[in-house]
Formats: structure tokens, sequence, C-alpha cells
């Protein structure tokens, strides 16, 4: 690890992260740095030995939990897994006496939950880290393992090219968000009436202004052309578990497609690499042919999830000369 990426990390230390725009450039820079050194070379010792996270979680989750209760293990921290899918959050204690009391016993607080609005009441009431581990606004740490995915594949951040084709939701925030900061070009293709919110895009659209890049929000799949990346989610987005006939035929042109991988490549990105943060659904949102050929890196990109939020942990909670040499 560069003294850079130290100083940076260490100017995260006992923030919260409800948001991938509460991390300023360079921080995510050193983020994605140290993940890819940690995914080389392990950590040494326990430098989060003796410690303790709660896991607290109002939907279900494979990847997210695994690789959260995973990295925390390999990092010498116990995970404490609360399942309040039966009694969501402030239900049987409020929010604050939640609070409250994990933050006498824990030294931070990964929460998954259904409304943006429960992680910021946890932050309002917590003196130790609140992490956003997927609500109905953002995916701040999918976010951050699809930048060290594309910076192993594409071998860069800055000029890269992504589009994201369907459902403008949670994870098309956070990557519009992330990659603006780091001075990525970000195409977002959805149907009409199905965009991101307009504040996010209006935040998107300043920190792409400040990096010199540009936002652009379309209901036209041809805009994938000359992209490096083409990156889709399920259409059965939160609050929305079954994906109803009108839904499925509007979204149909927004299937990802061997032709729309075709499209994507060009000139200015040879042959894009195919990223989806799953489950997936083939012959719905992807063709399996698509996801299970020789562009897609969604296994990569699912592993990632482990070493970005290791790196995240350690600049949140640890000490950062534990963490991997670069």
């Amino acid at each position: 690890m560069t003294t850079g990426t130290a100083s940076s990390l260490a100017s995260l230390a006992g923030s919260h992260l409800l948001s991938v725009a509460d991390l300023d450039r360079q921080q995510i820079l050193a983020i994605v740095e140290n993940a890819i050194a940690l995914k080389s070379s392990p950590p040494k010792g326990s430098p989060l030995g003796g410690q303790s996270v709660a896991l607290i979680f109002e939907k279900p989750s494979l990847r997210t939990r695994v690789s959260f209760e995973v990295g925390l293990f390999r990092l010498g921290a116990q995970a404490v897994y609360l399942d309040q899918s039966a009694s969501p959050i402030g239900q049987r204690e409020s929010i604050e006496d939640l609070a409250g009391y994990l933050q006498r016993t824990v030294r931070a607080i990964v929460a998954r939950v259904n409304s943006h609005a429960t992680l910021r009441a946890l932050a309002d009431a917590s003196g130790v880290p609140i992490i956003n581990a997927l609500s109905d606004l953002e995916h701040p740490c999918q976010a951050l393992a699809d930048l060290v995915t594309i910076q192993e594949h594409i071998g860069k951040l800055e000029g890269a090219r992504l589009a994201y084709v369907g459902d403008g939701n949670n994870v098309c925030h956070s990557l519009m968000l992330a990659g603006a900061i780091v001075g990525m070009h970000v195409t977002v293709v959805t149907p009409a009436g199905r965009g991101p919110r307009d504040e996010v895009v209006t935040a998107a659209e300043q920190f792409a202004k400040e990096a010199g890049v540009k936002i652009q929000i379309t209901t036209d799949p041809a805009a994938v052309a000359d992209h490096d990346v083409v990156y889709t989610d399920t259409w059965e987005s939160m609050g929305e578990p079954v994906l109803t006939p009108e839904k499925a035929k509007a979204f149909e042109p927004y299937r990802v497609t061997r032709k729309m991988m075709e499209n994507a490549g060009g000139d200015a990105a040879g042959s894009p690499i195919f990223m989806h943060c799953m489950p997936a659904h083939r012959g719905e949102e992807v063709d399996a042919e698509v996801i299970d050929g020789p562009g897609s890196v969604v296994y990569d990109q699912a592993e990632n999830r482990l070493y970005a939020q290791n790196a995240l942990m350690l600049a949140l909670i640890g000490p950062q000369s534990a963490a991997a040499e670069g």
C-alpha cells in the first residue's frame, strides 16, 4: 500500500458509509487499490482481531452476507448476524435503542435495509460506523467491487466507458455516482419512466462535470455503442418482487443479448466486458450466452465484493498498516 493510499484511507476512520458519494475520488481510488492488494496478498495476522461487527439484514442475501462474514473472519473479526426479516428494524424496539446498545458492543454496523431512511436514522443514533449493505436508494459496496473489477479487466477507471442497461435502481444510482467521481463516462439506458431518480442524476452530473466526463440518460438501447462495459441488473427491483407481464414487455428491448454486446464494441471499446451484480435471471435481463460467455466477468465481480469490503472495513475501523503491501 502506497503512502498516498494509506493517507486517503486513514481519513475515513470512524466514518459512516451510507452513499458511495460519502467518499471522494482519492478515497475511492485508495479502496480500489487496497482491495486489489488484499486480493493478491492477504493481510498478515489478524488486523481486526478481537473486534465484532453487527450485520443487520432486513432482506435476504447471498453474496453480501457471505462476503462480509468471510471477509471479517479473514481479518480476525467476529460477524454477528441479526436477521430482521421477521421483525424489521424499529418494530420490536426503536432504532435509537438498537443503535444505542450495539455501539457499546461492536465496532461497526453493516445494515441491509428496505428503506434508506433507516440507515440515516441508524447513523444519527450510532457512535460507530454504519455501512450501507443495500438500501432502496443505493448499493455502495457493490459499486466499489464493480470498480475493482473494471480496473482489473479494463486496466483503468478514468476515461473508461460504462453502459448500464435496465432498471434505474439502487445499483444504477451507486454506479452513476461512483463512476462520475472517479472520472468514468456513464450511460444509463432504461425504459421510459424507469430511469434513475432525478436527485441522483443531478448529483452524478455535478461529479461528472468536475471530472470532465459525461453522464447520459436515455431510453435508446443503441446508446451502448462504444462502451468498455455493459452492465445490467434484475428487472425485479426492490419493492417490486414480482415481474409482471406488463413490466416484462416494457423491458424486453433492454435484455442484454449477443447482438447488444456486439453493438457495444467499437473503436473506442474493443470487446466490452459484461457485468451483473446478481442474482441473475437468464432469459430475462440477460441471455445465457452472454452471462455464461467469454466476455462475462460476473464471478470475478462477485468475488471482488470480499476484497472491496475488507479494504473498506480496514479503512473505517482498522489499522491501515495491517493491509497487504502493494
